[in-house]
């Protein structure tokens, strides 16, 4: 079904303009002590050791089988590194590092329910942020400390609904307050129909929805973004590197445009043919190509633009990371 002229200015907010969302129970783990940097380092993807404070990374956290049980954003600050990431996951982050953790001095704490985040996305949001006294922050995933409306907050440059995204995080008792203020400059609040919208054009992939413990990081196709292939040795690293060497992996994570009136759900097949070939993690009616479009795994041969595919919903084709940027 199309979504209806509130949600389509919500978008438009979200892309064009500037547009402010709370995304409720993100994940946020501040990891601690004289030793979270080469721990860190010896279980995630990314090199952590090249962070400065202001700076930040994705990766992946994986299994001594090189499977994924984190994909996270690391964000490193002058006395710790704050983990960001989906909603759900930090007692399982947090047991599975406190697993390996013997004489380090490395502590991690769950601070999900004393923080919240909001997502403020579109082309105008640097320059909205520029007049509540906010530094420019022109690296992804950069971040500053700033003050809005009187209250403490960080701003995270980040990629969630598109290029010109950024995450607020302030704590709860200020939340209303920084809202707010932010509506009041210009922000027009959006829900999550058009977030979703943003999200999957944009194809970031959210963990326990996109990515699950099935997954080994190259599926997603962020090996860019989040995998380090030189930093050396790291839970995991042997698979990975194997994986890098082999030149492949079997199924690859992919955007899929949908020629129909109706989403696809989650976990719906996707074929080729008569033959299965992968399957739907999440999808949103697409702006765009008013249509809707999926984040989805096909197999390797099949993960090619252009390739036609079939679902429930009707019929399809994978699309070029670029196009729904640009379309």
């Amino acid at each position: 079904m199309k979504p209806s002229d509130e949600i389509l200015k919500q978008y438009r907010a979200l892309t064009a303009g500037v547009g402010i969302a709370e995304l409720a129970g993100r994940t946020i783990i501040a990891v601690t002590g004289s030793d979270r940097v080469s721990f860190l380092q010896s279980f995630t993807t990314n090199d952590v050791k090249k962070l400065v404070p202001g700076r930040g990374c994705e990766a992946f956290v994986t299994s001594s089988q090189g499977k994924s049980i984190g994909h996270v954003l690391i964000f490193c600050e002058p006395n710790q590194f704050i983990l960001e990431t989906s909603p759900g996951q930090a007692e399982a982050l947090i047991a599975h590092f406190n697993r390996y953790v013997i004489t380090e001095d490395v502590q991690f704490v769950d601070r999900t329910t004393e923080l919240r985040e909001f997502l403020v996305a579109g082309e105008k949001s640097a320059d909205l942020l520029s007049s509540q006294g906010v530094d420019r922050l022109s690296g992804l995933l950069e971040h500053t400390p700033a003050t809005i409306s009187g209250c403490s907050v960080t701003v995270r440059h980040v990629e969630y609904a598109g290029p010109q995204s950024f995450f607020i995080q302030v704590s709860t008792n200020d939340a209303a307050t920084v809202a707010g203020a932010l509506v009041a400059a210009g922000e027009v609040r959006c829900d999550g129909p058009s977030v979703e919208s943003a999200r999957i054009e944009a194809g970031f992939p959210l963990f326990g929805l996109d990515i699950t413990d099935d997954n080994l990081p190259q599926e997603v196709g962020r090996d860019a973004q989040a995998i380090s292939f030189t930093k050396g040795c790291y839970l995991g690293q042997e698979t990975v590197a194997r994986i890098d060497a082999i030149g492949h992996v079997n199924r690859l994570l992919v955007r899929l445009k949908i020629d129909s009136d109706r989403l696809p759900a989650s976990g719906d097949s996707v074929l080729a043919g008569e033959q299965p070939v992968g399957h739907i993690t999440s999808a949103a009616w697409s702006p765009r190509f008013s249509v809707p479009l999926a984040l989805g795994y096909v197999r390797r041969n099949q993960a090619k633009a252009g390739a036609k595919i079939a679902t429930a919903a009707g019929p399809g084709e994978v699309i070029d990371p670029s196009a729904a940027k640009s379309a």
